[in-house]
């Protein structure tokens, strides 16, 4: 039995024409198919948020959680069936600022569960007001003469916890997306996977052409082991690993 797609014509869709989401569920989509995980045993664990509906579009396990605590329940769902395929879908605000504490202390645990974070640098659920991740100096309808503080940097942080599995994609790289995300949910431990995905209604500055002109992909000989490195990398504002 695979995961399947509720028939989206005739479905409440709450996202805007163009949001990255709806890439990350389609790419989502065809890995669960292509690695055979059958619904019946695969878990769709989400917060609040944008991101915390995309396992309304496919039939299988969910749980939603409250603001921020997607990690905690999707934890103990793997410790009591561990045959489970466990993933969290979680945005920026959701993981990185609501839900920070847990974000750092599952990577200490390092449950095996796959983390996929959709980050589009603002608050989509809530108007766009400016979440931890969001570039200083950018003006939002709230932040109106600009964000004063440094981004949250998700990768240094779960780098710096020796987290067993650190990645980067960008929602408009199908094929790197869909490698990545393979690559996340065959990792036996934890598996953070942070997404740049555009939101096109609430932030006019990270868009598509942006991230296509400010991101690359590191280069095959990269040696993920060396964790100076990779730290060095992920100070970096934007890249893609």
């Amino acid at each position: 039995m695979k995961p399947e797609v509720f028939d989206v014509e005739n479905a409440d869709i709450a996202w805007c024409s163009g949001c990255g989401n709806f890439s990350i569920l389609s790419t989502l989509k065809i890995v669960l198919a292509e690695l055979e995980i059958d619904a019946r045993e695969l878990v769709l664990v989400s917060g609040i948020g944008q991101a915390g509906k995309l396992p309304h579009f496919l039939k299988s396990h969910t749980y939603n959680s409250l603001h921020g605590r997607s990690l905690s329940p999707a934890t103990a769902i793997k410790a009591v069936n561990k045959d489970l395929k466990v993933i969290v879908t979680s945005g920026d605000g959701d993981m990185y600022g609501e839900g920070g504490n847990h974000f750092m202390h599952t990577i200490r645990r390092n449950p095996d569960i796959t983390c996929i974070v959709h980050n589009n640098m603002v608050y989509g659920l809530t108007k766009g007001q400016a979440s931890p991740t969001t570039l200083r100096g950018m003006r939002t309808s709230f932040q109106v003469e600009g964000v004063s503080e440094e981004p949250f940097n998700p990768l240094v942080v779960a780098l710096a916890l020796d987290a067993s599995f650190v990645a980067r994609t960008f929602s408009g790289d199908i094929e790197h997306m869909k490698e990545t995300f393979k690559s996340a949910i065959n990792h036996k431990g934890f598996s953070l996977v942070d997404v740049f995905q555009p939101c096109v209604t609430f932030n006019k500055i990270n868009t598509y052409q942006w991230f296509k002109e400010n991101t690359y992909h590191l280069e095959d000989f990269h040696d993920p082991t060396i964790k100076m490195k990779h730290l060095r990398e992920s100070w970096k504002k934007i890249n893609i690993l």
